[in-house]
């Protein structure tokens, strides 16, 4: 099963506009069935490819997007079965619970989301969806999953069975189903592009190699601008940082950029910016101790980071990487 992206009216301009399903194909360089899935919101599509498709159809980026204000009622009516259909079926085949008990024993062990994703073989979004119970799973996949969390699958299996019959999914099921609702309806998806200036189309690009491993940030000088994540429109504060250090170890590439939105609030898991001065920064992998102390930790050498709680409003939480 694939996720449900975003509403959009790519189809409908495209027929406007008199293009084929084809020529936007090659516009892109995917495949026809690609632009289907695309079109069906079925497929996710980077911000630069949202903007060679609004190019090619000649409208503006934010008309793309369905909301109830502009959008024809049988769309919105439209995406909204298509949402409850999929939800249903996520119910009956597990695929929450499933996703809930594999984000409860990664924490258990004190894993990130991308140690899972690259030790199980598969992309971090995809990954992620599978925690968010939005895809289904493979045997093979599953396999891959139970060897990166240092089980077997059927114990990985009675052990989500478990949890589940403990009651101890249910309140990580709720989140995941707010998180999704929010990301994927209509209004809120229009709403971040209504209030996106051209120029807010870009982000500043910061950060040059320090010492030991740190990262040098300047924000009067940006070394350059990148085409802005969907989820960080309206988000003045956020900005891009250069993986310009390799104290994350293999986790990411060195060409990777690091999105970061200081609002955030951060949790066990995530990868953020420790900042040790107004302009000196350590990128670190949050964890928690046997205490529930927050702590990061680089690598290259292995290197353990004391947080304490007078220091939260240093961290920034990275939301997005571009590898």
């Amino acid at each position: 099963m694939e996720e449900i992206i975003f509403p959009n009216q790519i189809r409908m301009f495209r027929r406007l506009r008199g293009r084929s399903m084809q020529e936007l194909a090659d516009h892109l360089s995917v495949s026809l069935s690609a632009i289907s899935k695309i079109e069906k919101g079925y497929r996710r599509v980077d911000q630069e490819q949202l903007v060679r498709v609004a190019e090619f159809l000649d409208c503006p980026l934010q008309d793309l997007f369905v909301n109830e204000q502009n959008s024809q009622q049988e769309i919105v009516q439209a995406w909204r079965r298509e949402q409850e259909r999929r939800n249903k079926i996520n119910e009956k085949t597990g695929l929450k619970a499933l996703g809930a008990g594999l984000r409860q024993i990664r924490n258990e062990k004190n894993l990130t989301l991308i140690e899972v994703a690259e030790n199980a073989d598969m992309t971090l979004s995809v990954y992620h969806r599978i925690e968010m119970g939005q895809r289904e799973v493979s045997d093979k996949e599953m396999k891959n999953i139970a060897k990166a969390l240092s089980m077997d699958v059927e114990k990985l299996k009675n052990e989500i069975k478990n949890l589940e019959e403990k009651g101890l999914l249910e309140e990580i099921i709720q989140r995941n189903d707010a998180k999704y609702k929010l990301l994927s309806t209509p209004r809120g998806a229009i709403s971040s592009f209504n209030n996106a200036s051209q120029d807010n189309l870009k982000i500043s690009v910061l950060g040059v190699a320090g010492q030991d491993g740190d990262v040098i940030v300047d924000f009067e000088n940006p070394l350059r601008k990148i085409q802005r994540p969907v989820n960080l429109y309206g988000k003045k504060d956020a900005y891009a940082i250069n993986l310009c250090t390799r104290r994350l170890g293999s986790l990411l590439p060195t060409r990777s950029i690091l999105f970061v939105d200081p609002q955030e609030v951060v949790s066990v898991g995530d990868i953020a910016l420790y900042y040790t001065s107004d302009n000196n920064v350590k990128i670190l992998s949050l964890r928690e101790d046997e205490n529930g102390q927050l702590y990061g930790l680089r690598w290259n050498p292995d290197e353990r980071i004391e947080i304490g709680n007078n220091d939260l409003n240093r961290i920034h939480k990275v939301v997005a990487i571009y590898l």
